[in-house]
């Protein structure tokens, strides 16, 4: 039975990004209902939200399959959304839920388009194995209308930065407003100044955690903190074997990422044209400096 008006369906929680916060953010501040594709294990507590808690169940350990059923689960398995008065669609996969609430507002808040069918398509194929590249253009020949014809039947349209708001502007010729992302104040603080940098970037290649370690494998005085994971982390680990002075943590909890944060010499975030930035937010909001790229949101932060 729902508890609220209003229901936040996310794509899932993955991984301790930005956006999952963001979301649950959301939740508290909208005393929403939430429902999400998956949740991976010690990511998150969803406990402590407000309102009612529908997982969805999307995730498969079948590569081809993993795809397939995350689609098919917002597509079909999102007929309760007829049951809200407006629903907040956040992440990608979640927008192909709308064709099962023509009734009431439907909301979409924009992190970005997906990067890899838009922006980024030529540095994410390129990246691919032969069958990767196959994969990632027959799952585009599917998604890509799909995604296009959910977003032109959005009611309103929000997004986290100009940045996202151009691309949308670009891509689809759609308006929307821009209304920057709350960050928890009292979460974030200033504990005190340890010896070590930090980068708290998902490890991924868009966010180009490899130059960081690059800098900091010819500044072995200098010593470096890689809190994350993500599918680049093998190659991130080994890029950075033989140099004592960096570690990686990989997946902590948000009192330890609190605590990592709190206590750094400044952050530093250099992602490729970044749809905003939560994490430089998050670093200044605990009184640390940011080293950041000179371009995309992190203009906006």
């Amino acid at each position: 039975m729902k508890s609220s008006d209003t229901v936040i369906l996310h794509d899932a929680f993955a991984f301790k990004g930005g956006g999952e916060r963001l979301v649950q953010i959301l939740c508290r501040e909208l005393e929403a209902d939430l429902a999400f594709g998956y949740i991976k294990k010690n990511s998150f507590d969803l406990n402590k939200l407000p309102g009612r808690l529908i997982n969805l169940k999307s995730q498969s350990s079948l590569p081809l399959w993993r795809t397939i059923k995350r689609l098919h689960t917002f597509h079909k398995k999102t007929k309760f959304l007829g049951d809200y008065k407006n629903v907040i669609y956040t992440g990608q996969n979640s927008l192909l839920a709308a064709a099962n609430h023509p009734k009431g507002k439907n909301i979409y808040y924009c992190f970005t388009p997906p990067r890899s069918i838009y922006d980024l398509k030529k540095d994410h194929l390129a990246s691919q194995s032969l069958l990767g590249k196959l994969a990632h253009v027959m799952h585009n020949f599917f998604f890509q209308p799909l995604y296009e014809n959910a977003i032109r039947k959005m009611d309103v349209i929000i997004t986290d930065s100009k940045n996202v708001q151009n691309r949308i502007q670009k891509y689809f010729g759609l308006k929307s407003i821009v209304i920057y992302p709350p960050c928890d104040l009292d979460k974030f603080r200033w504990v005190g100044q340890d010896d070590y940098y930090l980068s708290t970037a998902r490890l991924t290649p868009y966010k180009r955690v490899d130059i960081i370690i690059k800098a900091f494998s010819k500044l072995p005085e200098k010593r470096l903190i890689v809190s994350s994971t993500g599918p680049d982390e093998k190659h991130l680990r080994q890029l950075a074997k033989g140099f004592d002075n960096i570690q990686f943590t990989g997946d902590v909890n948000e009192q330890e990422l609190q605590q990592l944060i709190g206590n750094a010499i400044s952050t530093i975030y250099i992602p490729q044209d970044e749809d905003f930035g939560m994490s430089p937010v998050e670093s200044m909001s605990a009184g640390k400096p940011v080293i950041g790229a000179g371009e995309g949101g992190l203009l906006e932060t």
